[in-house]
């Protein structure tokens, strides 16, 4: 002990102190190789935390060796605190009792008011979270300074038998006050005081569960309204019964409309990460958007109109239901929503409404999400029904995937050999229980507060995936995986993409016999997607990177030829990027391409379809073909 700290408290704060030096940035080596940046703080605090790891190492082992030496001069410490305690007893028990009651709040009560689970936007350094390690640290001290307090206190009521009959009235008392004005547990009160206030008095902060356990369990919500935008949640139901989150940066007497659609395992959480700067949403409000934040069905939580529905049954969905129920259902809401409101803000639009939408939307979509949104163009196509879509920006979309890595091709032939085994058994991979899902939560703070550990996941991690070099142990430090809910994914999304990768082409979901496809397609094979991309009556930008090894940029290439040979308006732009550097990283130049694609002025949906009509008549003819086979 010193000055009235142990040297393990000592320990734990330098750690916190250091935690944001310390920090490394495991993004993609595309900022290691621009030699011509200058260095940034991060990196320089880095640097200064490797200079001072002696320093830093020499005092964990004196906080232990110091620890060690506590309990072998216990017996001793025991014999000389009689005195103390009996001085204490007679002389400054009144004085000591009212400050502990006052201005020395109870070390737990300290540790946790440390920390604030929204000082900042998601994975950066300000977090404060504590990792798995860290809380084992303060258990660990909280547990042995307990046992010496539990024997101070058994010697104190010893030699002070008045005492303990004064406690346990107090005691006693306590309890039927309690039971007479409580129900429940109550919420523990913590007195805080705000740097800046007029009257610096410390007021009862109540805190929550999850602030104890130290955890972030932040939403799309809270960070896009932490900073200072507006916020909107729009429920919606599919034709199936799934309900999605629909969510919105609003600007309801904007004509431009954003939809953003996130891809596997991510949400909607992915759009607004890297703050006001870097993130696709906000940028996209500030150009004048009104922004659409989409939510594949797919969580933990199960939202489902049937609130009994079985896991077996919830998780009965492919790629299929992405691209014909899920999309459909959010962008006719949308479509919905700024009808309505652009009626009463713009009543001049009447006439222009009746034929026509009076807005543009335009669709960002990365990975799975761009093979979803094209299977749903060109379904909506075949049906006959109007898309709403004006530009069409796939950033790393999925689709074909053949050209992989040794270890998709691995998990290719696992899932295509057992998916009539573990379908029924496996419906949904995800984290089952809170404990656990707090556990990876908890784990993710450890990889980016000790870099060697983080170091080591990243490597793990990009050598499964085949070497991407994407930020893996960012990603799971972003709150949408807390410990409440998370994105999980479906076993039969993965059987799609791995008969995509086997079939070597862009095909609807097999549902492994003839009769099962001719009664979903009206034919014995799936629908093949690409041959059909001359249906595709908008303009679509195409966005690959170099060091993506989850999809790599020569499958991109595969949509733009067929597009190219289908007389698709497409574009190709490659950057030297891994996969979830495009959501994840922030990039400006890649911000300010998809900006300006965005800002291209477009032709109206209706001009479209009169551009189309007049194509050949062998087009018309195919859709004659697929809508016969693909409609009930």
């Amino acid at each position: 002990m010193e000055n009235g700290v142990s040297s393990f408290n000592k320990f734990i704060h330098d750690l916190s102190v250091d935690s944001d030096s310390s920090s490394e940035d495991y993004s993609s080596a595309e900022e290691d190789s621009d030699g011509l940046c200058p260095a940034s703080p991060l990196s320089q605090s880095s640097r200064v935390s490797r200079a001072n790891s002696f320093r830093k190492n020499s005092g964990y082992w004196a906080g232990y060796t110091t620890l060690l030496l506590s309990w072998i001069l216990f017996p001793v410490r025991f014999l000389l605190g009689i005195p103390l305690f009996l001085c204490r007893l007679f002389y400054i028990r009144g004085s000591s009792t009212s400050l502990r009651g006052s201005h020395m709040p109870s070390r737990l009560h300290s540790i946790r008011r440390g920390h604030n689970p929204k000082d900042h936007v998601i994975h950066h350094t300000t977090d404060r979270r504590r990792g798995v390690i860290e809380d084992l640290h303060l258990a660990i001290e909280i547990f042995i300074e307990a046992i010496f307090d539990f024997f101070h206190k058994a010697a104190h009521f010893l030699l002070s038998p008045s005492e303990v009959l004064r406690v346990l009235y107090r005691w006693f008392s306590g309890q039927r006050s309690g039971h007479e004005d409580t129900n429940g547990v109550p919420d523990t009160s913590v007195p805080t005081a705000t740097l800046g206030e007029d009257d610096p008095t410390p007021t009862e902060r109540k805190t929550t569960f999850h602030q104890s356990l130290n955890t972030d369990a932040r939403t799309c919500q809270d960070v896009i309204t932490e900073l200072g935008y507006p916020y909107e949640a729009i429920r919606v139901i599919t034709s199936d019964g799934y309900v999605l989150l629909l969510e919105r940066i609003p600007r309801r007497d904007s004509r431009k409309a954003l939809y953003l659609q996130h891809g596997i395992l991510d949400s909607s959480m992915g759009w607004v990460s890297n703050g006001i700067v870097g993130s696709p949403a906000f940028a996209a409000y500030d150009q004048g958007f009104d922004v659409f934040l989409g939510n594949f069905r797919g969580l933990v939580s199960r939202e489902h109109v049937d609130k009994n529905i079985s896991s077996r049954k919830y998780w009965r969905y492919s790629i299929n239901e992405h691209g014909m129920e899920d999309i459909p259902a959010m962008i006719e809401k949308i479509h919905q929503v700024k009808t309505a409101e652009l009626k009463i803000s713009q009543p001049e639009l009447e006439g222009e409404m009746s034929d026509d939408q009076p807005y543009k939307l335009c669709a960002i979509s990365h990975s799975l999400g761009g093979a979803a949104m094209l299977m749903y163009v060109i379904t909506r196509r075949i049906e006959e029904k109007p898309h709403r879509l004006a530009r069409l920006i796939l950033l790393s979309p999925a689709g074909f995937h053949h050209d992989s890595t040794l270890a998709f091709t691995a998990m290719e032939y696992l899932l295509l050999l057992l998916a009539p085994i573990l379908g029924p058994i496996i419906p949904g991979l995800y984290i089952p229980t809170r404990f656990f899902r707090m556990l990876v939560n908890k784990l993710a703070r450890d990889f980016h507060n000790y870099p060697a550990v983080g170091g080591l996941v990243q490597t793990l991690m990009s050598y499964v995936v085949g070497g991407d070099s994407s930020n893996w142990v960012g990603v799971l430090g972003l709150p949408h995986y807390n410990m409440n809910d998370m994105p999980g994914l479906s076993f039969y999304v993965a059987h799609h993409l791995a008969q995509m990768k086997h079939a070597k082409k862009f095909i609807m979901y097999d549902y492994g016999s003839a009769s099962a496809n001719m009664e979903a397609y009206g034919s014995p094979e799936p629908l093949d997607l690409g041959e059909y991309y001359g249906l595709i009556d908008i303009p679509v930008d195409l966005v690959a990177g170099r060091k993506d090894n989850v999809i790599r940029h020569s499958m991109v290439k595969v949509h733009y030829r067929l597009m190219k040979d289908a007389g698709v308006d497409v574009s190709y732009k490659e950057y030297g990027y891994a996969h979830l550097d495009f959501t994840f990283s922030h990039h400006e130049e890649l911000l300010a391409y998809v900006m300006s694609r965005l800002l291209l002025v477009e032709p109206s949906q209706k001009q479209a379809f009169n551009q189309k009509g007049s194509r050949s008549k062998r087009k018309g003819e195919v859709n004659h073909v697929i809508r016969r086979t693909m409609l009930k």
